[in-house]
């Protein structure tokens, strides 16, 4: 059972909390998450066009190139700045991803190679390997009913 101290403390933080502004956070992760897409494609176009790559091999480069860029800044300590910033632009695309991973890593590190940085990127990427898995099971059986059925043609 709560106490009337326990009541009051938690009447006063709610009447103290800062309400977050949905519709502002949802355009301005809106806008970096686009801006990171855009520079992206700025990539791709520059691969094809200056190094005359194929635009698959130019889009593969890129998106390496992409995941360097975010795991030198995690490592650099500015991509959680530019998160702090960006909201959910920062962490939606591969950027979240690579982030992530690299966060996992330095946090490990003193634990060592195997037992502390290969264990715990395994658990971070091990969950979205098998949500990846997963998801494309399911949507390729919905496509294959889809075709199989004459919906999609």
């Amino acid at each position: 059972m709560t106490s009337v101290k326990t009541k009051k403390y938690e009447e006063v933080i709610k009447n103290h909390e800062v309400k977050p502004n949905y519709l502002k956070n949802a355009l301005v992760s809106f806008f970096f998450g686009g801006l990171i897409c855009v520079g992206g494609q700025l990539l791709i176009e520059m691969y094809v066009h200056f190094f005359g790559f194929v635009r698959e091999t130019a889009s593969t480069l890129a998106l390496v190139t992409v995941i360097l860029i975010a795991s030198v800044a995690t490592g650099l300590g500015v991509y959680d700045e530019f998160g702090q910033v960006a909201k959910a632009g920062a962490f939606v695309p591969i950027t979240g991803f690579a982030n992530s991973l690299t966060s996992a890593a330095l946090e490990s590190k003193s634990e060592g190679v195997v037992l502390g940085i290969a264990t715990n990127l395994f658990k971070l990427a091990g969950a979205v390997i098998v949500f990846a898995v997963v998801s494309a099971y399911v949507f390729g059986i919905l496509r294959y009913l889809l075709i199989e059925f004459n919906v999609l043609g």
